[in-house]
């Protein structure tokens, strides 16, 4: 999937947020806002699995996104998804230079690559 990085893991649901947060925290992420999709169709009236968007923000790195394009907070925070699919729980993150390859500036290409390979190690450091 390009416009995201994927992994199942070993871990219940009800567990996942606080793992992948933790993993956020320890590689220098904040978590700015959270979505619980299940809960806000339930009230629309539709079900939905188990499925959880964290806003996740690496504050040095978007302060020097938001100085060379303050538009780019369109494309901010970046997500963190954790759903359950087949009884697995999945943990993605967003891949921050196809979100903001639309925006054709090179010093946020090379934001983005940074924001990117963090993201893949907070990934890849939950079991």
């Amino acid at each position: 999937m390009a416009y995201g990085y994927s992994k199942v893991i070993d871990i219940e649901f009800e567990q996942a947020e606080e793992v992948v947060r933790k993993a956020l925290y320890e590689h220098g992420f904040g978590v700015m806002t959270k979505g619980d999709v299940k809960l806000a169709l339930k009230k629309a009236g539709f079900e939905f699995d188990d499925y959880i968007i964290l806003g996740a923000c690496y504050p040095e790195l978007a302060y020097k996104a938001l100085k060379v394009e303050p538009e780019i907070g369109l494309l901010l925070p970046c997500n963190v998804i954790i759903y359950k699919k087949q009884g697995k729980t999945i943990v993605s993150a967003i891949n921050p230079i196809e979100a903001m390859g639309m925006v054709e500036n090179e010093k946020l290409t090379e934001i983005a690559s940074i924001v990117k390979e963090k993201l893949e190690s907070v990934i890849d450091s939950i079991k």
